[in-house]
């Protein structure tokens, strides 16, 4: 089944946000806390993978050398490094995944998102996990319930509080960054889940 035949039949999509390399194990913004949430993640993903009416997509954060978002940020997630690679602990499900490369902090922008969601033409349900809550999960949450929005589809967006994770540091304490992210997000008409309840 190709992908254009694949997006019209799922009822609902499951979104993974930057679970790669270059946030998680190695590279200038990598921060290995973040694994904690790889546990329930991988449950999720695992019980998503078995249902043939949902959908997995992975985003990967892949910028080229001259990238603008290099000036907030800093070289990170180069293309054609590790860095750009979903973890090895989502492997399995990459074969039958949709793939976006995003070159920005939302994943709304990438090549072929906007197309596919709106080629997805009995989709019901998007549930979205993933790092860094305040960032890219976030911007692209609030982006996506706007871009449903704006083209009458009456898709609910979700978000795992569960699933999702950022970077611990001194002033920023990842347990209420992801607070108010979920806060923010919930403001914004996006459906807060658990999966461990």
């Amino acid at each position: 089944m190709n992908k254009i035949e694949k997006l019209k039949q799922i009822k609902e999509l499951l979104i993974t946000i930057d679970m790669v390399n270059g946030f998680v194990k190695e590279g200038s913004l990598a921060a290995p806390s973040i694994q904690r949430v790889v546990p329930t993640q991988y449950k999720i993903l695992d019980e998503t993978y078995k249902n043939k009416d949902v959908g997995i997509a992975f985003i990967r954060d892949c910028h080229p050398l001259d990238a603008e978002e290099f000036k907030v940020y800093g070289p990170h997630c180069i293309e054609g490094t590790d860095e750009t690679l979903v973890i090895d602990e989502f492997k399995k499900f990459i074969p039958e995944a949709l793939e976006y490369k995003k070159n920005s902090t939302n994943f709304m922008f990438a090549p072929g998102m906007q197309e596919d969601l709106l080629n997805a033409i009995n989709l019901e349900r998007i549930k979205l996990m993933g790092c860094l809550s305040e960032v890219c999960v976030k911007n692209g949450a609030i982006s996506l319930r706007t871009f449903l929005d704006q083209y009458n589809k009456n898709v609910e967006v979700c978000v795992y509080e569960d699933a999702i994770d950022t970077f611990n540091a001194p002033g920023h304490d990842a347990d209420l960054v992801n607070k108010n992210a979920l806060e923010d997000m919930k403001a914004n008409g996006i459906k807060i889940l658990r999966k461990e309840r």
